[in-house]
């Protein structure tokens, strides 16, 4: 059978040795998806989610049962007091440009402290000019970078100190940066210290890939807000679309009036038939995640023995699903990604190449052969083809067709 997938002898020996140096890893992660399921279980029969909760409504969505459950379901597996789930987000960029404009007003000042936001966030924000921007609305915006992969403390709190700021930023992944992904321990630190300073501030936290990878979530551990996608992993591999807000429920209130309109916010907003997919993805989330992490383990461990950089190593605590392959070399970024693709269920006869994607300021090379389109709780890969040539692969439904989905990238990558 691995001839049938034109996979190289050498290369399943490979992976399967690399394998057996991951046990102790995913020992951990299958106790963290045992906690996580029980958290799960235990939300479903809290709010009695039954057979009617998949029914689903036209229109405006009045009185949407499902709907409800399903909100009340993602407020206990987060630790939050609201949510907002819904289709109607069409990503997480589209959730947070969401949030932002629901809480900032003209003359507020936004300010990240995880250095600048992720790519498709530049023009909302108006670090690249937009008439649609927070800026073109008077919104300022300024960002305090990292240092040696944690927070600037001191300059954070002289900052908080000498400026009014109206909402504080958190991204936890790392998004095209070099940077490693922020862990919860780092980030309820840093909340501590920002409220101490300034109890008003409104801290927002990106936690788009890094839910239930762990098990805590940063609404537990004082975050205001956060917001998530629902194709990557709270969405289980099993919803279509959407994203979510969760938070105080005074700040999410503001942020279904901005997504709807002043009056109706959250009240409104049909669900068309997608309440049994958000509802079974937010079940199969534990498992679906830790077989992503899994997947990144292992090709960290896999492309560290051939010997390129990898970041997290396969040992490092896991604070996401991304794992970062450097490769110091265009053609072996694209060859990888290429690899990939051929690896996916869907459109492996795709071709990868680098492309004007939009929102990126650099040409982008992207993997995807994925069931939902964009899908990265599934397995994919992607990045900007820009030095030093990072690969940021994630997801995988299972664990074994990730495995077998990373023996054809390594074949790709070495044979060409």
């Amino acid at each position: 059978m691995y001839k049938d997938l034109d996979i190289n002898e050498d290369v399943v020996n490979l992976v399967l040795e690399a394998e057996k140096d991951c046990q102790e890893q995913f020992a951990k992660l299958d106790r963290d998806c045992y906690l996580n399921s029980l958290k799960v279980l235990s939300s479903f029969h809290k709010n009695e989610i039954t057979e009617s909760h998949f029914n689903a409504t036209t229109g405006y969505g009045y009185n949407d049962l499902g709907r409800e459950g399903i909100e009340a379901v993602f407020c206990d597996v987060l630790g939050a007091e609201s949510a907002l789930v819904r289709s109607q987000f069409i990503s997480g960029s589209h959730a947070l440009t969401v949030c932002f404009f629901a809480l900032l007003r003209p003359g507020d000042l936004l300010l990240s402290i995880s250095g600048k936001p992720y790519d498709t966030l530049d023009q909302v924000i108006g670090i690249e000019e937009n008439p649609s921007s927070l800026k073109s609305f008077g919104v300022s915006y300024d960002q305090i970078d990292l240092v040696n992969n944690d927070f600037d403390y001191e300059k954070i709190e002289e900052y908080l100190k000498n400026h009014k700021v109206k909402v504080v930023e958190i991204q936890r992944s790392k998004g095209y940066s070099t940077r490693k992904s922020i862990c919860i321990e780092k980030v309820e630190k840093v909340i501590s210290l920002i409220k101490e300073v300034d109890p008003e501030v409104i801290v927002m936290v990106d936690n788009c890939y890094c839910e239930m990878v762990g098990l805590k979530e940063p609404t537990e551990v004082g975050a205001d807000v956060m917001v998530g996608s629902l194709i990557k992993n709270l969405g289980g591999g099993i919803a279509p679309n959407g994203a979510y807000i969760a938070g105080r429920k005074d700040l999410i209130d503001l942020c279904a009036e901005r997504l709807t309109l002043p009056g109706e916010g959250g009240e409104v907003g049909p669900t068309l038939g997608i309440n049994k997919q958000l509802l079974q993805g937010i079940f199969m989330a534990p498992s679906v995640v830790t077989s992503a992490l899994k997947t990144a383990v292992l090709t960290s461990r896999v492309l560290e023995k051939l010997g390129y950089e990898v970041e997290p190593s396969y040992q490092d605590e896991r604070v996401d699903i991304v794992q970062n392959i450097i490769f110091h070399d265009p053609e072996k970024l694209i060859r990888f990604t290429r690899g990939i693709q051929q690896g996916s269920p869907i459109d492996s006869n795709a071709v990868v190449e680098a492309w004007d994607m939009p929102g990126y300021t650099d040409k982008v090379v992207m993997a995807s052969g994925s069931f939902t389109q964009g899908s990265s709780i599934e397995l994919s890969c992607d990045g900007p083809v820009r030095d030093p040539y990072i690969a940021y692969m994630q997801g995988s439904l299972t664990y074994d067709y990730g495995k077998i989905g990373l023996m054809k990238a390594v074949d790709t990558l070495l044979n060409k």
